[in-house]
């Protein structure tokens, strides 16, 4: 069974937004990424990279990669993410997404992601850009949540990468053949 897809000029009312995280390894870089998305719950999809603006009546949920949204092989997925990779021997890659909700509790908001080698300069990253954004939109925002994840390349010619990932719908291919 397939979701109904809402209209890109209307934000449904109750707009959940999960938020997973991914680890995943490989001899490439590319099939370390494939082993996050599918860590992440999200493998099977086309990813439609959106600029973290988080709708009103929105809500932000942190779900397992087995509670992201359901859909068909080969759906698009509208989302926010942040990926991170680490290729040499005990090398960390760091990932995260953190996000503000307005005062007005509206449920607007917005996504900042970034992703480091080191958790301490991830978080910084986070936070300034959370300030910055809120700052440049009037103070009308404050901190509302942050997931962050790691991967550690074990050497020997593999990859690693961390990836957190915000889904907002997503939307099948029917009517368009």
């Amino acid at each position: 069974m397939t979701t109904p897809t809402p209209r890109p000029s209307a934000v449904p009312e109750g707009l959940v937004i999960r938020v997973s995280r991914g680890v995943g390894r490989g001899r490439t870089r590319l099939s370390s990424f494939d082993a996050a998305l599918r860590d992440a719950g999200v493998a099977d999809y086309n990813l439609v990279r959106l600029s973290s603006v988080i709708p009103a009546g929105s809500t932000v949920v942190e779900v397992p990669g087995v509670e992201q949204l359901p859909g068909e092989h080969g759906d698009l997925l509208y989302c926010v993410y942040a990926e991170a990779y680490a290729d040499c021997a005990g090398e960390d890659a760091w990932a995260g997404i953190a996000w503000s909700e307005r005062l007005d509790g509206n449920g607007a908001g917005l996504f900042v992601e970034h992703h480091s080698h080191r958790e301490s300069i991830l978080r910084q990253d986070l936070r300034r850009s959370l300030e910055d954004l809120t700052e440049g939109r009037g103070g009308l925002y404050r901190p509302a949540g942050t997931t962050v994840v790691s991967a550690t390349c074990e050497g020997g010619g593999s990859h690693a990468c961390a990836l957190v990932v915000a889904s907002y719908a997503r939307r099948g291919w029917e009517g368009t053949r």
